[in-house]
């Protein structure tokens, strides 16, 4: 079982000038306590369920050049970035700088997109039916990958276009880097995953990442693809304490409500929990902590993932 951290929160402090310091502390100690994994969300407003939609927010892609530049083992991604949000071929050519910045460490993160809120802010055009997006997302990878292989690229989809396209350099890593879709769509999503993906990630119960990882494999041997080539990753919101006592105190602490919709209990019981995960057939867990609490990932590093070594 491998770890990975998720940084879906920009509150470090009460000075917005100070995130990028203490985003980039986080992912070299990250780095440097056994993690192999750090990534960041791809959303221009903060989403439900992590917190107010006019909190401070950095840019995805921004932040993945700076840590690739400060960091030196750990992978980076962002998990996900929305096919919505950028013109596929102009992605292509951010991600293979990032990929060239980082010598080799990007994964390739997309999903089909679902924050209504922020496409209308920002100007995008939402398509209303799922189904929509992801073929989207289906597209926008396959020009991805071309746009990477190929020395000029022209693409006539039905919803993307190039017309002998120059990107270089191409990426670092070969034959191109890693790509994760995220989602757990059983009929369209997890199709997509086995027809062109590396790599998924699904989130839920261990039973319902179980469940998704079957249909997954279904997938596979309907595309004949190999299942096992996919490296199959779920995510996990934490809050994690060393006794219940502790635990009691910091819900108080941090306010956690009753509806928070991560796991919020004691080492010994978060060990159990990841276990029944890697039993379900996890190969990396990438962790985010309520509200940045930095003891939450301290106990993972310190007293959880010894015992999955």
């Amino acid at each position: 079982m491998k770890f990975g951290i998720h940084n879906p929160s920009w509150l470090f402090g009460g000075d917005p000038a100070g995130i990028f310091e203490s985003v980039k502390a986080k992912a070299q100690w990250a780095e440097d306590h056994g993690f192999t994994w750090f990534s960041v969300m791809d959303h221009l407003i903060q989403i439900p369920n992590v917190g107010a939609p006019d909190e401070p927010f950095m840019e995805g892609w921004t932040i993945l050049s700076a840590l690739a530049a400060v960091t030196q083992r750990i992978r980076l991604a962002t998990l996900v970035s929305s096919v919505g949000y950028r013109n596929p071929a102009h992605l292509a050519k951010i991600a293979a700088g990032v990929d060239l910045i980082s010598r080799g460490r990007l994964t390739f993160g997309i999903g089909a997109g679902w924050h209504e809120p922020e496409y209308r802010q920002y100007g995008w055009e939402f398509p209303p039916r799922p189904a929509v997006r992801i073929r989207q997302m289906e597209e926008a990878v396959r020009l991805v990958l071309a746009m990477w292989s190929e020395k000029r690229t022209t693409f006539n989809g039905r919803y993307f276009h190039t017309e002998d396209a120059i990107l270089e350099p191409k990426p670092l890593q070969k034959p191109h880097p890693p790509i994760m879709i995220a989602g757990g769509g059983e009929q369209l999503t997890l199709r997509a995953v086995a027809r062109l993906a590396d790599a998924c990630n699904v989130g839920g119960s261990p039973d319902a990442v179980r469940h998704k990882f079957e249909v997954l494999r279904r997938h596979c041997e309907a595309e004949q693809r190999n299942y096992e080539a996919i490296e199959r990753t779920s995510i996990t919101s934490f809050l994690l304490a060393s006794n219940e006592a502790e635990l009691a105190a910091k819900r108080r602490k941090l306010a956690v409500p009753d509806s928070y919709y991560g796991f919020a209990g004691t080492v010994a019981q978060a060990t159990d929990l990841i276990g029944r995960y890697q039993a379900a057939g996890v190969q990396l867990i990438i962790s985010s902590a309520y509200k940045n609490d930095s003891e939450t990932h301290e106990l993972i590093a310190s007293d959880v993932m010894p015992q999955f070594a």
